[in-house]
């Protein structure tokens, strides 16, 4: 939520500082109670969920007792998004922050998982495996209650190594609302089921 992108810009470029001001960190009661609201309605109550501490460190707000893991939104990040998964995509998504970390790009990251995944370093799950993704604007937030205005949804089904031909599905967006694979023949093998009227590139 970059709220003060720009106000942080003066600063940097008064002071000569190439670090963004670090931005306001919501109390950790509405991070886990925006992160819910991406987790199925019968999940919500005992999933897990990381947030951010007042001082910006990524950390776990709340311990789960289902299979459910929630991120809140990243205050860095322009826009809200909030994502939960299954828990045993954990080590992938763990292993991709990591990566995220060390300013790896997009085709780095991919690779360096590939060969972590086939190396077993990264453990997949074996059967198909849910994420809930959930986002909007920043300006539709309402940092009191936590309520985002006219939110999306996006569900993402990760079936590694699947291609086109193994599961009958498109390799690209088609139809509106129409499930396609992406990534498909690669360790994050997804299939894609996104909302009709989305006004977000992937």
């Amino acid at each position: 939520m970059k709220r003060n992108l720009v106000l942080s810009g003066l600063v940097a470029l008064f002071t000569g500082s190439s670090e963004l001001i670090a931005q306001d960190i919501l109390p950790a009661e509405l991070q886990i109670k925006m992160a819910l609201q991406a987790a199925p309605a019968d999940k919500k109550d005992s999933a897990m969920v990381y947030g951010y501490s007042s001082a910006g460190q990524f950390v776990i707000l709340r311990k789960g007792l289902n299979d459910m893991v929630c991120l809140a939104d990243n205050p860095k990040q322009k826009g809200v998004y909030i994502n939960c998964y299954f828990k045993e995509l954990e080590p992938f998504m763990a292993r991709g922050r990591e990566l995220n970390a060390e300013r790896k790009t997009y085709k780095q990251k991919m690779d360096t998982r590939e060969l972590d995944v086939k190396n077993g370093k990264v453990l997949m799950p074996k059967q198909p495996t849910t994420l809930f993704a959930y986002w909007g604007s920043d300006e539709a937030l309402n940092t009191e209650t936590g309520e985002l205005k006219d939110a999306q949804r996006r569900y993402v089904v990760y079936i590694p190594f699947a291609t086109s031909k193994t599961t009958g599905l498109p390799n690209k967006p088609d139809v509106p609302g129409m499930p396609w694979i992406m990534d498909e023949g690669t360790h994050k093998a997804h299939i894609m089921i996104n909302p009709a009227n989305m006004l977000h590139k992937h």
